[in-house]
């Protein structure tokens, strides 16, 4: 449906993330990849989803020159946990350190996607709310050794191993929590298509 939608235009998206990539996919959407390293630290002041508002917002600064046809979707996901983000884990020390914030908790997930034409930007964000029952510490070394935790806000990845023996309840999108509100992508590109 989106394909026959937004055949006029063409949809960038900047993401490297395999799992961001297959949800374009499922939703039958002709797209290509383009992805530009930025600096992805934000000032100090910044809470909450204002921070990814700020982060996908400046991964589409780095795109200068959109043609009239396309449509550009930069997104950004952090784990917010006792008033702090918790990013990607840069190492497996890391991930274990995030995991046993987590374990017994709950925290936020939030996700920011931003859509930006030649003379257009619009930003949506979701929030996701994830119970974890207090996990061990064989449970997440075992998870870490047998999963890659890196590549994931929090260290982890609720459609994987951890997600199926850890987690007791979410309120909200549950695709949200794997990187991408599905529902407000969609949205957002049919209103975009009729404007």
């Amino acid at each position: 449906m989106l394909r026959e939608i937004l055949k006029n235009h063409k949809v960038i998206l900047a993401s490297g993330s395999p799992r961001r990539q297959d949800f374009f996919k499922e939703l039958d959407l002709d797209f290509k990849i383009q992805v530009k390293a930025i600096d992805e630290t934000y000032p100090s002041h910044l809470t909450h989803s204002q921070i990814t508002d700020y982060i996908s917002q400046q991964k589409a600064a780095a795109f200068t020159e959109l043609q009239k046809d396309e449509i550009l979707i930069t997104s950004d996901t952090i784990v917010w946990l006792n008033e702090a983000a918790l990013e990607k884990p840069k190492n497996t020390e890391q991930a274990k350190e995030m995991l046993r914030k987590l374990s017994g908790q709950m925290h936020e997930v939030i996700t920011s996607v931003c859509f930006t034409t030649s003379g257009f930007q619009k930003t949506v964000h979701d929030v996701t709310k994830v119970w974890f029952k207090t996990l061990s510490d064989s449970e997440i070394d075992y998870y870490i050794k047998n999963y890659q935790p890196l590549d994931k806000a929090g260290g982890y990845g609720i459609q994987e191993w951890i997600g199926y023996i850890g987690i007791e309840k979410i309120e909200g999108c549950y695709f949200n929590v794997m990187g991408l509100p599905i529902r407000l992508v969609y949205k957002t590109l049919s209103d975009m298509a009729t404007r």
